[in-house]
């Protein structure tokens, strides 16, 4: 097989889109189990926690699509990696100061699944002014092997590893 050198605009934008797609498995998966070891929070309120990302990307997804498409990308793209981090970033510090709260894994789990929506329309329009057309099948296949192997290993990597003690697993899996 003949790897295709894509230019290093490309590799930048992959790299970008590698590193914003793990962290949000990641962080996902991690809003969950904040919510349950640190918070103590119901079935019900996990429920809704994991829930609450799907509902805002079938509510935000119709009107942001022609949000990003009049606006230039390159913008958007580092906007909303800054809006996920910073959100994201305030969950340890609300802990460190004894604030944390259900809500605010709420409020930043919403935040995060709009700014990931916005993140990966930005990208893809961005990706056709990148690479030309004949190279956009190979370009677009680099992107969905990140975003398969995030959703395969990026929930996996947050649970406690073998040998830890039952208080550190989730309740589920304590018998």
């Amino acid at each position: 097989m003949v790897r295709r050198s894509l230019g290093r605009r490309f590799g930048w934008l992959w790299g970008a889109y590698a590193v914003s797609t793990f962290g949000t498995w990641l962080a996902f998966d991690a809003f969950t189990l904040i919510a349950i070891l640190v918070l103590h929070s119901s079935p019900a309120a996990v429920s809704v926690l994991a829930a609450a990302g799907l509902a805002v990307g079938a509510a935000v997804a119709v009107p942001l699509g022609p949000w990003v498409e009049f606006r230039r990308k390159r913008p958007v793209l580092v906007a909303t990696d800054l809006t996920r981090f910073a959100a994201v970033l305030s969950i340890p510090a609300a802990f460190a100061l004894g604030m944390l709260t259900f809500g605010q894994l709420l409020v930043v789990s919403v935040i995060v699944a709009a700014a990931d929506i916005a993140f990966k329309s930005a990208s893809g329009a961005y990706l056709k002014g990148l690479v030309r057309p004949e190279h956009l099948l190979v370009a677009n296949g680099r992107f969905e092997s990140v975003t398969w192997t995030a959703s395969a290993v990026g929930p996996r990597s947050g649970w406690p590893r073998s040998g830890s003690s039952d208080r550190s697993r989730p309740y589920w899996r304590t018998r």
